[in-house]
């Protein structure tokens, strides 16, 4: 310590000596010179649904459109020779849209903190967007919510006619070039010399969100009762994305494309669990009574040599007092026994391989009969197939976009374009997340991961950033490009208001 004390004198001159007016300069950061690689980034186009529109909270507004992932891009390729990014924004921030004066679609979603909890709730107001007020193009980004593959191809899809009767696509409407035109010829007469192509999640999405519609069990399509919420053919899928593809490299631009995520890792298939009911002892022995015969009909029927003891097993219905009881559903895949019993209908309760649609949490639970107090949905009342994806369904959804996705990227490759492999990203959000530079990690966990809007299905903004990074690296990787991506932390997680 006597050492330390007697070096403080000479520290002190040392100090002394120090004090003089020289300004040490800190060198200034050497400024990163972006380049475009052997791409060619001055007119982008990108081509796809609501995806690619910046779709969230359920609805299609204008701060959703300003934070979608090709404006991200665009703002990455603006530091390599991009040019301008135009966006046929809604009129306001509310989403809603009328025809001819009346209302066609519903606002966005906002968590809203009502008596019994915080619940998704759609914003008050009418929205001012009308689809027969038409915008003057051309419009970079062609992102059309609720369009399927082949629909982008489809000559008067945007129609304001064709809306009314069902033959057109409002969204599209608002800016196509006329009421004949095609969103892919659209697209293609501006010359892209870049463009994305993410298309086909509806062709699958709409099947699953509807619980499983028009499908037989093997996964084929039946054409006699086929409707657009049904599973599009492969083959038709692959022809689509094809022509898209020759008419946007028609002139040699390059381009991006992604595969298509797994829609059963969406929120909208795991946050309800299939088993929220909870009983009093009273209430469970009053159930398992009503369902007395029911279950001796399955004895009797299996006695028959009608199903299997497997079956029994499956269908058999049994509450218990407490948490955790599982709800009561249809299933087609089920023998059907209505043949010798009407009674026998095919229903069984859910097991955690059964997906709750998102829409079921405030399903769940109330009347089919508001006079009867007794007639609980999903309890003494079976839920229909749109409230649950069985087995089957997701099967069916797995052999379709396994398919999708071997189109896409052989397409990928045959066409030169980058590819982005969009199904590993989603999968990766749903189990563990991404970590953000402040601590926090964004997930697929609804309301709170910070990933996904409040409709469950499309990402927040932050999502919609992390996506546009997977982008910027598919690029960068394919044509030397050195683009910086975007920090998802400048965009919320959540809409507030």
């Amino acid at each position: 310590m006597k050492k330390l004390y007697a070096l403080l004198p000479f520290l002190g001159l040392f100090l002394i000596a120090c004090e003089d007016d020289t300004v040490v300069e800190t060198p200034e950061p050497t400024p990163v010179e972006y380049t475009s690689g052997t791409a060619d980034f001055t007119k982008y186009v990108a081509i796809g649904n609501s995806l690619t529109a910046g779709y969230s909270d359920n609805a299609l507004f204008e701060a959703g459109q300003e934070a979608s992932f090709p404006n991200m891009l665009a703002a990455n390729f603006a530091l390599a020779g991009g040019g301008d990014f135009n966006i046929p924004f809604m009129a306001d921030n509310l989403g809603g849209m009328t025809l001819g004066g009346t209302p066609i679609s519903g606002n966005r979603l906002i968590l809203a903190f009502l008596p019994s909890g915080p619940a998704p709730t759609p914003v008050a107001g009418q929205g001012s967007t009308e689809v027969s007020n038409k915008l003057a193009g051309p419009f970079n980004n062609m992102g059309v919510p609720g369009a399927k593959s082949y629909e982008l191809l489809a000559d008067g899809y945007g129609s304001v006619a064709g809306v009314a009767m069902g033959t057109a696509n409002p969204y599209f409407a608002r800016f196509s070039s006329s009421e004949s035109a095609s969103v892919i010829t659209d697209a293609a007469a501006q010359g892209a010399s870049f463009f994305s192509l993410w298309a086909g999640n509806n062709d699958i999405l709409l099947y699953a969100t509807g619980g499983g519609t028009g499908v037989d069990q093997t996964g084929n399509i039946n054409p006699a009762t086929y409707s657009r919420n049904d599973i599009t053919d492969p083959n038709v899928f692959a022809n689509a994305l094809n022509l898209m593809l020759q008419a946007m490299t028609a002139n040699g631009a390059g381009g991006v494309i992604a595969n298509l995520p797994n829609v059963t890792d969406i929120p909208y298939f795991t946050t309800v669990p299939h088993n929220p009911v909870p009983l009093d002892a009273a209430t469970a022995e009053l159930l398992n009574g009503a369902y007395t015969d029911y279950n001796n009909g399955l004895l009797l029927a299996q006695s028959f040599n009608l199903i299997s003891a497997e079956e029994v097993a499956k269908r058999t219905i049994s509450f218990s007092a407490g948490e955790g009881n599982a709800v009561v559903i249809l299933d087609e895949d089920l023998t059907d026994l209505t043949g010798i019993n009407p009674g026998l209908i095919n229903m069984r309760q859910a097991t955690a391989d059964d997906l709750m649609v998102l829409t079921s949490r405030t399903f769940i639970g109330t009347l089919a009969n508001p006079n009867d107090p007794t007639s609980i949905n999903g309890v003494a009342v079976p839920l229909a197939d749109q409230w649950v994806l069985t087995p089957e369904e997701q099967a069916a959804v797995e052999t379709a976009l396994t398919a999708y996705n071997q189109t896409i990227a052989a397409l990928a490759a045959s066409y030169d374009l980058a590819f982005v492999d969009a199904n590993t990203l989603l999968n990766d959000l749903k189990n563990g997340g991404f970590p953000q530079a402040d601590g926090s990690v964004v997930t697929a966990t609804f309301a709170t991961g910070g990933g996904f809007s409040l409709d469950g299905v499309h990402p927040s903004p932050r999502g919609y950033a992390i996506l546009a990074n997977a982008f910027v690296a598919a690029i960068n990787a394919k044509y030397g490009s050195n683009l910086p991506g975007v920090n998802p932390l400048d965009y919320t997680g959540l809409y507030i208001n």
